[in-house]
């Protein structure tokens, strides 16, 4: 989660407006998550991230030598995937309220 701190530390410090959409914001929105590692692939992560509203993410990860593999970082990395693919929908949903409310 730390690349995504501190992505989301840097866009806090130089927004002008309250209307952004923050890490705490989505983490806030995730209902459940699950970890697979497939038999054909054991160094392959996937995250599937259930949020409150009932859509889902996938997220992945996977070292390009599975001999670096290492469970706890492969399931870090695929959750922040996931989370990262929920940036640009969050950012859509604001624009449509702010467009509501404008």
């Amino acid at each position: 989660m730390d690349s995504l701190k501190l992505g989301d530390d840097a866009a806090a410090a130089v927004s002008k407006t309250p209307n952004r959409v923050t890490l705490d914001s989505m983490i806030a929105k995730i209902d459940g998550e699950e970890y697979i590692q497939p038999d054909l692939m054991p160094h392959l992560t996937i995250c599937v991230v259930k949020l409150k509203n009932g859509f889902s993410l996938v997220g992945k990860s996977a070292p390009a030598d599975p001999e670096n593999f290492d469970a706890e970082l492969g399931r870090k990395f695929a959750r922040e995937d996931a989370i990262r693919q929920m940036w640009p929908l969050e950012g859509y949903a604001l624009r449509e309220r702010m467009a509501e409310e404008g």
